[in-house]
């Protein structure tokens, strides 16, 4: 077993899950702000429904000619103003998955470099303030995987919203929130607890 090696990856390891921690953070902050976006989507896109259902020429508001192509457009301008406060959303997810990807990606091209140094034992053993380095490992893997398929998931649905689609925006709300995955972020939350001491150590 080579300590030195030991030592670099258990470094690269606590910088893994300093930098998860964080984004775990921002990630969840993000969601809580796209929350609100997408109740508005949905309620604009109900608001120009209820616009088409009604014949503006046969009540009082017949009056006011262009007052139809007027709501129309207000309705159109808010709903592509959402749009585009939901893509700066998605760019700051997009950075969440780059950082957590890159850093996973250092830590196991560290392993892989060093793997022929380190013995079944420097790898598996596990102490009273750390984990085992192959379930650090493993944790990560399944962070990073979560976060990549959650992103995806997401800019997907994002990217079939079309302003003129106003059953699929009538659906957003619903549609985002089914794509929570409650399970695996508290799967993350213990991981980030059960090396609490690792982290903090040096």
């Amino acid at each position: 077993m080579s300590t030195p090696a030991l030592y670099s990856l258990h470094q690269a390891l606590r910088k893994s899950f300093q930098n998860l921690e964080n984004n775990q953070k921002v990630w969840t902050s993000v969601l809580a702000d796209i929350s609100p976006l997408m109740v508005s989507l949905g309620n604009l896109a109900e608001q120009s429904r209820a616009l088409s259902n009604v014949q503006i020429s046969k009540t009082p508001l017949r009056d006011f000619p262009d007052l139809e192509e007027r709501l129309r457009f207000k309705l159109s301008q808010a709903t592509d103003t959402v749009l585009g406060k939901l893509n700066e959303k998605m760019s700051s997810l997009q950075s969440v998955r780059d950082s957590i990807s890159s850093q996973v990606s250092a830590s196991f091209q560290l392993y892989e470099q060093n793997k022929d140094s380190l013995d079944l034992v420097a790898v598996t053993e596990r102490s009273a303030t750390a984990p085992s380095v192959s379930d650090m490992l493993e944790w990560l893997q399944d962070a990073e995987r979560h976060y990549r398929q959650q992103f995806l998931r997401r800019k997907t649905l994002l990217l079939t919203l079309r302003a003129d689609d106003l059953s699929f925006l009538e659906s957003a709300p619903k549609r985002w929130k089914s794509l929570e995955c409650t399970s695996a972020e508290d799967h993350i939350t213990d991981a980030l607890r059960n090396v609490s001491f690792f982290t903090e150590s040096q």
